[in-house]
């Protein structure tokens, strides 16, 4: 029973206003696409998109005021335009709990406007996707990205272990490889796949500047260009 208003635990005893304060009453799915939307907000950001930061700190409170315990995946859909380039147009839709098959995304297709103009598409999944529905992603005249809604629950670039990365212009490149005589071959390497090359969205080529700080490594930079 409640104690003055405050939650019990299961022998009866009141666990106070404060632990209760902890206790999430809404929706294990809501949550996730709470969650997921808002890493993918943040992930645009750090790729130089336009992303209000109102919008990324959205309390969970207020995402389901305006979604629901059962968001509408059609409505957590996000556009927006890099800040350097207007060109440059990124699309994020959310499927849902099912397996992704080719008519899933046949209908993505028809679904987006002005296709021409987009130069990126992140799909965020929650199941498998078949071989089928990769062969149809493929002819995309854009490049699709393909996320577990598992992977962005957590922003793995605010990890207290991960080092600070810093992705660097062709400029920044350039330089380093003159200042070092270096060919990108000799810099050490990050596969296409790693998460934090996922993060940003690195295609082949582009270096990283890993920026390590603690007690043990003190201040170490290092570089990754991705294969």
């Amino acid at each position: 029973m409640d104690v003055d208003g405050a939650d019990t635990d299961v022998d009866g005893e009141s666990l106070g206003n404060c632990l209760s304060s902890f206790i999430d009453n809404g929706s294990i799915e809501s949550h996730r696409y709470y969650l997921a939307r808002r890493t993918a907000l943040e992930m645009l950001r750090d790729r130089g998109f336009a992303v209000p930061n109102s919008e990324i700190e959205v309390s969970l409170q207020e995402f389901r005021n305006k979604h629901g315990q059962k968001p509408e995946i059609d409505n957590l859909r996000i556009s927006s335009l890099h800040k350097d380039d207007p060109s440059n147009k990124v699309l994020v839709l959310f499927c849902g709990p099912h397996i992704v098959k080719v008519n899933v995304i046949r209908a993505i297709a028809t679904q987006i406007v002005n296709r021409d103009s987009l130069s990126r598409l992140i799909l965020v999944v929650q199941n498998k996707i078949t071989s089928q529905a990769l062969k149809a992603v493929g002819l995309f005249s854009f490049k699709v990205e393909i996320f577990q809604i598992t992977d962005l629950l957590v922003n793995i670039t605010k990890h207290e272990c991960k080092p600070k990365h810093q992705v660097l212009t062709d400029e920044e490149k350039q330089s380093l490889l003159k200042k070092y005589n270096l060919d990108e071959k000799q810099l050490p390497r990050m596969l296409q796949k790693d998460a934090i090359a996922r993060y940003y969205g690195l295609e082949k080529g582009q270096v990283l500047k890993v920026i390590y700080t603690g007690e043990l490594t003190q201040l170490h930079t290092s570089y990754r260009c991705v294969w």
